[in-house]
């Protein structure tokens, strides 16, 4: 089989090429050994990410031990939560670009054989697969693996529970040292946030989907599983690359169903939709929104992890992880079971002797939360192509919601309003111009989110917006409104006190005015300008591409 690494190091013409390898300590007989490249997303500045330099140092001997040259390159990556409420969060989910364009570059220029992903948290996960993808290498994902859950005052905490926690300061429930004490308390280890926000959840449909080893979703970070597991990996990548098996071999259409319907049972982040519309767009398989639509239709919700319920990520790891959470779904023929894994065997295989070790985490097919999945598409005037909202950690009142708007062109200038109590039951939020260009980078909105569920107002105000939000929020809280208000969607002619009807389980959401008003309304309206950006976020702004197409660049 000719190898990539052949282009590279092969041939009289290649001896300058090698002389480079020799500088970095390579010996002859390494550089005839297929070379495998660990892209590592390692750093100081991320909890999930500050210990996967060991988890490549276990990739590196699996590799070795099956005959291959490990390389290791680092991969950057932005902390979601650091960079939540300011600035930082307009470059994550451009970040995944960036990711997926250094994998593609550091591949190609140096002619790597394989690929093991060592990722973790929220955007650097869809970004390495996106940028695998392009590259359609043998390649296999070996994550960090989730934090465990945070205990203040007898019960567990996740992130989420700090932001909400601020809500409820400022609205005098909880005192300045009750906050210090839940700051300090709900991210006890290393690892990604332990509910099931965006880090997780990309974790566990990389498992869903194929490409990753069992156990990647769920293994927590602290446990020696994750290394073992990550040893496995690295064995394994030498036999996928034996095999000639390719990632576009992996993730194919019926592989990315398979991922929907482990999404709609976990009732993972709605960010899911944006990653898994990217990801089939780097495959080059039609994938839109109205497959979620059509498969949550089918699926039943099985777990309620937080954000949605009191369970978290090492419940679902002692209940049987991802594989017990398929083994239900086939009881009602939900998954293809003839696709192809990184295990080399298929999905069937691989969930044959798999078990729900606690009913309470995992539910039985025939006693789930709901019939239907965990995430849904919102159609109506307002989002003619599509908003997106976590169902399954929507309280059953505002399933059904009508209320008046209360508009705000800013996350900033509506956080404030929240926090000086200007929000009344009932209300409905609008949060406009933050979409991929308004944003620019479709900010996450766990701030305002959890400051409703910290006041209490979860179960009586919704908020609706053309920005993301963080697999942390619950609530009626319904984004991704495509198209966005900066290319002159609808959600920009919304009016203070405009009243507005949410359906959910009619998969609908309208502005309740008339078609003469409405279109005399879109007549009129010209987007504002806004926020002026510099660098490569101005870049940015001109190629992203909109919500309903996975926000990727053109």
């Amino acid at each position: 089989m000719r190898l990539e690494s052949d282009k590279v190091l092969r041939g009289v013409e290649r001896a300058p090429n090698r002389s480079l390898f020799y500088a970095l300590g390579y010996t002859k007989k390494q550089l005839e050994r297929p070379l495998v490249g660990i892209i590592s997303a390692y750093s100081e500045i991320v909890p999930g990410h500050m210990y996967l330099d060991k988890v490549s140092e276990s990739v590196k001997i699996g590799i070795l031990m099956n005959g291959g040259t490990p390389i290791t390159i680092p991969s950057i990556g932005v902390c979601d939560g650091i960079a939540m409420g300011h600035l930082g969060m307009k470059y994550s989910l451009p970040s995944r670009e960036l990711i997926a364009d250094s994998v593609e570059t550091m591949a190609i220029a140096h002619g790597l054989d394989a690929l093991v992903l060592v990722p973790n948290c929220d955007k650097i996960v869809p970004g390495m697969i996106m940028g695998a993808l392009r590259l359609n290498l043998p390649t296999i994902l070996v994550s960090g693996g989730p934090m465990l859950a945070g205990k203040n005052k007898g019960k567990e905490l996740s992130l989420s529970s700090a932001f909400e926690a601020v809500g409820a300061n400022k609205a005098n429930m909880i005192s300045d040292d009750d906050l210090y004490e839940i700051e300090k308390s709900v991210c006890p280890t290393c690892g990604s946030c332990a509910g099931m926000y965006t880090a997780n959840s990309m974790n566990c449909l990389s498992e869903a989907i194929g490409l990753s080893l069992k156990g990647n979703g769920t293994t927590p970070a602290v446990y020696s599983e994750r290394y073992r597991l990550a040893k496995e990996t690295g064995f394994q990548i030498m036999e996928l690359l034996k095999k000639d098996i390719r990632i576009k071999d992996i993730i194919t259409e019926k592989s990315i169903k398979n991922a929907l319907a482990c999404d709609m049972a976990l009732g993972c982040s709605t960010n899911t939709v944006l990653h898994l519309l990217a990801i089939a767009s780097e495959a080059e398989l039609d994938v839109d929104l109205n497959l979620f639509n059509q498969i949550s239709e089918k699926v039943p919700n099985l777990c309620h992890l937080a954000p949605a319920g009191d369970h978290h990520m090492e419940d679902l790891y002692l209940s049987g992880g991802i594989s017990a959470v398929q083994k239900e779904l086939s009881k009602k023929d939900l998954l293809e079971l003839e696709v192809l894994t990184v295990s080399g065997k298929n999905l069937g295989e691989n969930i044959k002797n798999a078990q729900v070790k606690n009913k309470n985490v995992i539910r039985d097919i025939e006693n789930s939360y709901s019939k239907v999945g965990g995430l849904v598409i919102l159609f109506g005037n307002i989002a003619p192509k599509g908003a997106v909202v976590k169902r399954s950690a929507v309280d059953d009142s505002m399933l059904v919601h009508k209320g008046p708007a209360r508009v705000f062109n800013s996350e900033d200038t509506a956080i404030k309003a929240i926090y000086s109590g200007e929000i009344k039951k009932g209300d409905v939020v609008v949060i406009r111009y933050e979409g991929p260009k308004g944003g620019p980078g479709m900010r996450e909105m766990l701030n305002p989110t959890s400051a409703l569920c910290g006041m209490g107002l979860d179960k009586s105000v919704a908020l609706i917006t053309d920005g993301r939000f963080s697999g942390a929020s619950r609530g009626a809280s319904i984004g991704h409104v495509s198209p966005e208000a900066s290319l002159k969607g609808p959600i920009g002619i919304i009016e203070e006190g405009d009243m507005i009807k949410i359906d959910i389980p009619a998969y609908s959401i309208n502005l309740e005015i008339s078609d003469e008003e409405f279109e005399k309304r879109m007549e009129k309206f010209t987007p504002l300008e806004t926020n002026k950006v510099k660098g490569w976020l101005s870049r940015y702004r001109r190629l992203v591409t909109s919500s309903d197409k996975g926000a990727v660049l053109k």
